[in-house]
């Protein structure tokens, strides 16, 4: 009989609300929660053994980017204040982005062109949109269990890309 070692069915970490200026290196944040990581499609897929580390950890950066850019749609409204058109019948000019939000987008754009055309697909709609393995495989018009090979590529070079050693 196989031997297997048990996964975790639940990846609880504690991470500092983003914003949090108080936190100094080594002491805990001000303000954080506790997320469980086995909840997203990437943490199941790695708690079940079908990503290892280096791969998941490389899936947290990206998504982790694509958050801080805030690439992701809009579920609420925005209240910022509209920008006001400086010529009569003119467009009004775009809000700025901060350079946080620049460079993250910057970050994001590079590691998904690091995992190449035919690839980042699948990357995109499971580490970012959160889609299950079974949806993003469907709507993409691939077999089943072909996107686990596929997303295993990706995240391979996207780990290149962040230079994530392996454990």
């Amino acid at each position: 009989m196989k031997e297997t070692q048990a996964r975790p069915s639940r990846l609880l970490v504690e991470r500092a609300i983003v914003g949090d200026a108080h936190t100094r290196k080594g002491q805990r944040p001000a303000r954080s929660v506790t997320m469980n990581l086995a909840e997203s499609p990437l943490g199941w897929l790695f708690a079940r053994g079908h990503v290892n580390q280096r791969q998941f950890d490389a899936g947290e950066r990206l998504r982790a980017d694509w958050e801080r850019a805030q690439l992701g749609q809009r579920v609420t409204m925005s209240w910022d204040a509209a920008p006001v058109s400086r010529s009569r019948g003119g467009s009004a000019e775009r809000v700025d982005l901060s350079s946080s939000q620049l460079d993250a987008k910057k970050r994001f754009e590079t590691a998904v062109a690091a995992a190449g055309p035919g690839l980042s697909d699948i990357l995109w709609r499971v580490v970012c949109a959160g889609e299950g393995m079974r949806d993003a495989e469907t709507a993409l018009g691939w077999p089943a269990r072909a996107g686990k090979l596929v997303l295993g590529l990706a995240l391979d070079r996207v780990a290149d890309y962040y230079r994530i050693k392996s454990h």
